[in-house]
């Protein structure tokens, strides 16, 4: 079993002293047994691993996430701006597009404005894709990465800041719709249909519950408020919740579930209140999924002054993909499903450690981290 020391931690001491480093060096370790099992699983299931680059033309296109910016310099000097991405997902899917059935990867993903106990500006991203596959395998696939990570430290019992789960325990599911009304006691469903979202019927339910709602707050703003703050930290309490069917107004790049079009084929892991894993069944209309680019990336600049390029290659791969896995496939069968999990959280609440650097390898010095 991975037990912590009571000597001083990377808070107090850079990470590279020999004492600190020697405190870390089991849960590190553990790091790699964990990867390394979770590796065999995969291609014991028959994927291929595969690696993506990191410098990308777009970064993603997600209203809150924040990239790394850098500059290509060409051999005739020309310059060309290039992100660091905040996922893999892009180029993972271009391998689908390119025939690829089941992929997976462990990536080194950037993000900026994130830093914390459970955020690191760089950390290590857990993705996997299954072609023509239900969206639902991807929660079998979870649980099963739970029981490796809880069987390789011999620790099923996990915990983050009082929050206890039995990693071993049989996945609990509940719809986005049912978590609010249980953990916030808001009835969702009222606020959204299929074609809109009532943001003003969604700000009376948050302030009726006491939060604070900007006249600027979006429908979508709102419900991220509320999700964070009353829903989440009830997630993953005595054994792991899948939080699936979501408004199809916060999809992101999920498709629609084709029985109840008000809801998105999106779904999120939780273990001791902590978002693990976020998955998809993948959406490959590209023209909806430019629309949904061009929404973000307009917010995006409202709110923070800033946008992302899009990735036009991205768009294409996807109307490709569409046709490379779409003969045969029924109605309910995605194109392809994914799913992006935080390997540096598993290792945490696998090793028992409290902060994300813990389990990193070389983490970021702490005196270049702001406090909390």
């Amino acid at each position: 079993m991975t037990k912590l020391s009571k000597r001083p931690t990377p808070e107090c001491s850079p990470w590279w002293s020999p004492h600190v480093h020697a405190d870390r060096r089991p849960l590190l370790l553990a790091r790699n047994r964990i990867k390394s099992a979770i590796r065999r699983w995969f291609e014991g299931q028959g994927f291929v691993e595969v690696e993506p680059a990191c410098l990308q033309v777009s970064p993603g296109n997600e209203t809150h996430l924040h990239a790394l910016r850098t500059e290509l310099i060409d051999t005739d000097l020309s310059r060309l701006p290039m992100y660091l991405h905040t996922s893999p997902e892009f180029a993972l899917k271009k391998l689908l597009a390119a025939g690829e059935r089941r992929i997976f990867t462990f990536a080194p993903v950037f993000r900026n404005r994130e830093r914390g106990a459970l955020h690191s500006p760089e950390f290590t991203m857990l993705e996997w894709y299954r072609a023509r596959e239900r969206y639902q395998t991807l929660w079998d696939d979870c649980a099963e990465v739970l029981k490796i990570a809880a069987g390789t430290t011999d620790r099923s019992g996990w915990s983050f800041r009082g929050r206890t789960c039995n990693a071993f325990g049989p996945l609990r599911s509940l719809s986005v719709d049912q978590a609010f009304a249980t953990h916030a006691q808001i009835e969702l469903g009222e606020t959204y249909d299929a074609h809109r979202a009532d943001r003003d019927a969604l700000a009376a339910h948050a302030a009726a519950r006491g939060m604070s709602v900007a006249a600027d707050d979006t429908w979508s703003a709102i419900f991220s408020k509320v999700l964070t703050a009353q829903v989440e930290p009830s997630l993953g309490l005595s054994r792991p919740d899948i939080l699936h069917s979501y408004p199809h107004h916060d999809a992101a790049l999920a498709r629609r579930v084709p029985a109840s079009p008000r809801h998105a084929e999106r779904f999120e892991l939780y273990v001791c209140g902590v978002e693990l894993a976020n998955g998809f069944g993948e959406l490959t209309d590209a023209a909806e999924q430019g629309r949904r680019f061009e929404a973000a990336m307009a917010e995006k600049e409202r709110i923070y002054g800033e946008r992302y390029p899009i990735d036009q290659d991205f768009l294409a791969a996807l109307s490709l993909l569409d046709s490379t896995h779409g003969a045969g496939s029924a109605d309910d069968v995605p194109k392809a499903a994914g799913c992006a999990l935080g390997f540096d959280r598993l290792a945490m609440l696998a090793t028992g450690a409290e902060r994300i650097e813990q389990v990193q390898w070389t983490p970021l010095p702490a005196s270049e981290r702001p406090a909390e």
